[in-house]
């Protein structure tokens, strides 16, 4: 059962307690899907995430984060054409300046393992991630789930056959009131929220 089907099931928390009771101690322990992992990562990290089952639900929480950060008639850096034609309509400034409010794009992968947004010059080109916005709003399906990074590459390396893209980042630091330690330098924070579409 998925992630988003459990946390539509009531009886799913009951279910799991009766099967726990019914395994020994010494039982090896469960490994956890891939898209429970990476909500779960996710959300460690700081990143916001809306899950939608369908586009009139994607519209709706793309509104409530407009609202929830007075985001209309601001100016958004957008280099993905089909992104600034789906998301017309909300009185916004679509541009290739990256000194926007908020940055809007899709990516290669979402990365269970630690929770990260798998990026390239397909979306950020050649800027450098200190150098976009520092809001987010990743456009993503579920089908971009991939469990590690190096899975996130293989699927890049196949689907760009003829031009591997370059600048392949990750992005991971989504708190930005965090305070920072040494394994986090050289780290660029960003505040993001994460559309998800359902298209499995």
């Amino acid at each position: 059962m998925s992630l988003f089907k459990r946390l539509l099931n009531p009886n799913y928390k009951s279910e799991e307690k009766a099967k726990k009771s019914d395994q020994s101690k010494y039982y090896p322990e469960e490994k956890l899907p891939t898209d429970e992992k990476f909500t779960y990562n996710f959300n460690k990290n700081g990143g916001k995430f809306l899950y939608c089952e369908n586009q009139e639900e994607v519209s709706e929480a793309f509104d409530n984060i407009l609202l929830e950060n007075d985001w209309y008639e601001r100016d958004v850096f957008c280099i993905n054409d089909q992104l600034t034609s789906r998301f017309d309509g909300y009185n916004l400034n679509f541009s290739k300046k990256t000194n926007a409010t908020f940055f809007l794009s899709t990516c290669e992968s979402l990365v269970a393992n630690n929770g990260s947004i798998l990026l390239s010059s397909n979306q950020i080109k050649e800027k450098k991630l200190k150098e976009l916005p520092s809001n987010f709003i990743i456009f993503a399906t579920t089908s971009q789930l991939v469990e590690n990074i190096s899975e996130g590459l293989r699927k890049i390396k196949n689907q760009s056959q003829s031009h591997i893209p370059s600048n392949i980042t990750t992005i991971q630091d989504f708190e930005t009131e965090k305070e920072k330690d040494f394994m986090s330098y050289g780290s660029s924070t960003k505040n993001l929220y994460l559309l998800l579409l359902e298209d499995l």
